[in-house]
């Protein structure tokens, strides 16, 4: 498939019902722009949020979305049509990294080793095949490891952003819940975006109307001052290089740097690692939605995915810029419009790289009030613990097979609670790199004797002796033990294995 050449169908028009336009064609040059723009919309809100509240620059993180989504689509031969936004499986990681004193060098260059790592990751699957992967990495892994970087960021909604002006943020929750259920198609699918701009508005009637505000700001020093500040908007410049440092652009209070290169250290690298798995997780689901749609099979592009994306964020890092993953929110486009043309996504990738030569859009970003992201990170990082719930439903894993149910418990708890392990005095394993460690290590230890273990899987709708409870095997009765998934008459459950 040539990367540029696409044929153009149904006379350059909206394709009749049931018709689609595939990868290789597209429509008019007027509505492919149309098109581009929707894209533009559906990644605009993450790609922008994630790292601003990671401490760095909007402006290079969309600017470098659009240059990955090239790289990614030539790197597939635009057999995969996808957009690359900014992953949001680092956050998590990155929050540990400031909070153990690391700045934005040492947060890019943790990023940027896991883009070579995912890359590497490519490689292996592009040559061996995509099942190898999958036998580490199986469905209760992945979702497990999703879950527990999404719920590890509870604490950071609850003593950062929440406080700075709480009522707004639990109207912009509010509101983005709404539109993202109840909106359908196309609003649906950027009802962050639309959040934003709701909050943001909120933020300035209240201004208008009752004055400043006196809370917690992202330091969480009690201060009274305006919940929008537009200074920085009216003195940036409409074109330039996003090459200046921003001093307390950050919601918590960091200074934001523009362009700059990376600096490693083993700790933090450690700590953004498990955020690979994640990427693989994404990665994996989008391709099987995009064959879904195009009634390809994409098995075999897998690899050059997986590759794409860790070249994509390495590169992205490398400068100063956000990690990036295929868009979910994109996918959607294609799907309500029938159009899977990857000329709309290059409209959409020269769109974001413009952007990001506008300081001015920066500063609009750097304005948004931190209640805003309150309510908006309520959703989306409760969205992400919950998408790893949505990979085992997906997959059918048995949690009532204890071989999945308690190793995958521990290491949950272990990531979600952040508990520490003292490797030496100088080096620790901490939150979600040592719950991810727990989750395939305590996953595949369990199996190595798997002969030897009764699993007992649970049938559906039956409730357990005893009332509310956990059980891995009998329970203990009046007419002594008992399984928990046998009937009244005390026989095996149909189906029983």
């Amino acid at each position: 498939m040539s990367a540029f050449g696409w044929k153009v169908v149904h006379g350059g028009k909206t394709p009749p019902p049931g018709e689609v336009v595939r990868p290789g064609e597209r429509l008019s040059w007027g509505r492919t722009v149309g098109l581009g723009a929707q894209h533009v919309v559906a990644m605009f809100g993450a790609t922008f949020v994630f790292p601003l509240i990671m401490g760095l620059d909007p402006n290079i993180a969309i600017m470098f979305s659009g240059i990955a989504t090239i790289l990614f689509l030539l790197i597939v031969g635009g057999k995969v049509p996808s957009y690359l936004g900014t992953s949001a499986s680092f956050v998590a990681g990155v929050a540990a990294i400031r909070a153990q004193g690391g700045d934005s060098a040492d947060v890019t260059g943790a990023i940027l080793i896991s883009g070579l790592v995912l890359a590497a990751v490519g490689l292996f699957v592009h040559f061996s095949g995509p099942d190898k992967v999958s036998r580490v990495l199986p469905p209760a892994v992945t979702g497990a490891v999703v879950m527990l970087i999404g719920f590890n960021l509870a604490p950071v909604v609850a003593a950062v952003y929440w406080p700075q002006d709480q009522w707004v943020a639990l109207l912009t929750a509010t509101f983005t819940i709404i539109a993202a259920v109840l909106f359908g198609g196309f609003w649906g699918r950027i009802a962050i975006f639309l959040g934003l701009v709701l909050g943001y508005a909120l933020s300035y009637f209240n201004d208008f109307v009752f004055g400043p505000i006196t809370s917690p700001d992202g330091t969480g020093t009690v201060v009274t001052r305006d919940r929008i500040n537009l200074g920085g908007v009216g003195d940036a410049s409409w074109v330039g290089l996003p090459d200046a440092t921003v001093f307390g652009g950050g919601p918590d209070g960091t200074d934001i740097p523009g362009f700059h290169g990376p600096s490693f250290s083993l700790t933090f690298i450690v700590l953004v690692l498990p955020g690979v798995i994640a990427l693989i997780a994404e990665n994996a689901g989008h391709v099987k939605a995009v064959a879904e749609m195009t009634g390809d099979d994409l098995d075999p592009s897998l690899g050059r995915a997986l590759f794409g994306d860790g070249v994509g964020t390495a590169l992205a890092s490398a400068f100063g810029g956000s990690p990036t993953t295929t868009y979910a929110e994109n996918i959607g486009v294609m799907a309500a419009t029938r159009v899977y043309s990857t000329a709309a996504y290059y409209v959409a990738a020269v769109v974001a790289i413009l952007l990001g030569f506008s300081p001015k859009f920066g500063a609009v970003v750097y304005s948004i009030p931190g209640g805003v992201l309150g309510g908006i990170t309520l959703v989306l990082y409760g969205m992400i613990g919950m998408l790893g719930a949505k990979i085992w439903v997906e997959n059918r894993v048995d949690f009532g097979n204890p071989l999945n149910l308690v190793p995958l418990s521990a290491g949950i708890i272990a990531g979600v609670g952040n508990v520490t392990l003292a490797v030496t005095d100088d080096f620790e394993i901490a939150g979600i790199a040592l719950g991810t460690i727990f989750v395939i290590a305590y996953y595949h230890l369990v199996r190595a004797f798997g002969g030897r273990v009764t699993t007992e899987p649970q049938t559906t709708g039956r409730s357990y002796e005893g009332g509310t409870m956990m059980s891995t095997g009998n329970v203990d009765t009046p007419d002594g033990p008992r399984s928990p998934f046998r009937d009244e008459d005390g026989r095996d459950e149909p189906g029983r294995r």
